[in-house]
């Protein structure tokens, strides 16, 4: 199997199917999508993050770009911790997609130092009742990596970033300069 490795990497034409909704077809032809790994279901250091996505939802789509989110969890686990997630959310258990898209897991994921404050953020929210705690085992264990990717509707990988620890993606103000660049020949993201 040909691994994705980032900016310059086509991703073939595919339809994922998530956890609810209608299936999603990456590319996607009208827009650029950001395929987002993430660890496993109920995870409160991925739903830290995933929350800073909903709240700015509606500007990350103005600005064309479509939210897909994958776990490596089965889907019903991901179906209790994610239905008020206004996008797409794919269940990868047997970590097909992480392999082809070079996405891995490491002690490093909660040993990093930069990693503990938002799991000290994350637990609070458990505490006090705005997130469910994830199941003792986790599908595919607690090291996840996480990693981002901007698809452009032709499946080239216009950007890409492999996380350092389980708190390293993209904010979304990266995010969007990433995609208005994409959207600029001339200022295309490397």
């Amino acid at each position: 199997m040909r691994v994705i490795t980032g900016p310059g990497s086509i991703v073939s034409a595919r339809s994922l199917t998530p956890v609810s909704g209608s299936p999603v077809a990456i590319p996607d032809p009208d827009r650029l999508v950001h395929l987002q790994f993430r660890r496993f279901a109920g995870c409160p250091v991925c739903n830290l993050h995933l929350q800073s996505i909903v709240r700015r939802h509606t500007e990350i789509e103005a600005a064309g770009i479509r939210e897909v989110a994958v776990f490596h969890s089965p889907a019903e686990e991901l179906l209790e911790h994610t239905p008020d997630l206004p996008f797409a959310v794919v269940a990868d258990p047997a970590k097909l997609l992480y392999a082809e898209f070079g996405v891995e897991s490491s002690p490093r994921s909660l040993l990093d130092p930069r990693v503990w404050g938002a799991i000290l953020r994350s637990s609070w929210e458990v505490v006090r009742g705005r997130g469910r705690a994830p199941g003792s085992k986790p599908n595919g264990g607690r090291l996840g990596l996480p990693a981002d990717f901007l698809i452009a509707s032709d499946g080239r990988v216009v950007a890409s970033k492999y996380g350092e620890h389980a708190y390293d993606q993209w904010p979304v103000d990266e995010l969007l300069d990433l995609a208005a660049r994409a959207s600029r020949p001339d200022q295309r993201p490397r």
